[in-house]
């Protein structure tokens, strides 16, 4: 695998923080939501972030 650029890494650390943030809000928002298909579009979303997440890290 090619090295990567402090430039890459900046761009991974960005992407990855949002990623984090955006599953946080989603969980939260799911815990409060009383309705059941919002309730699952947010959860969804929640483990749609981690994934992502969790494939972003792959590059480290």
């Amino acid at each position: 695998m090619e090295e990567i650029s402090i430039l890459d890494l900046q761009n991974l650390r960005h992407l990855i923080g949002g990623y984090s943030t955006t599953h946080c809000k989603m969980t939260d928002y799911a815990s409060f939501a009383q309705d059941s298909e919002i309730k699952k579009f947010f959860q969804d979303s929640a483990d749609s972030a981690m994934k992502n997440k969790q494939e972003l890290l792959k590059f480290l």
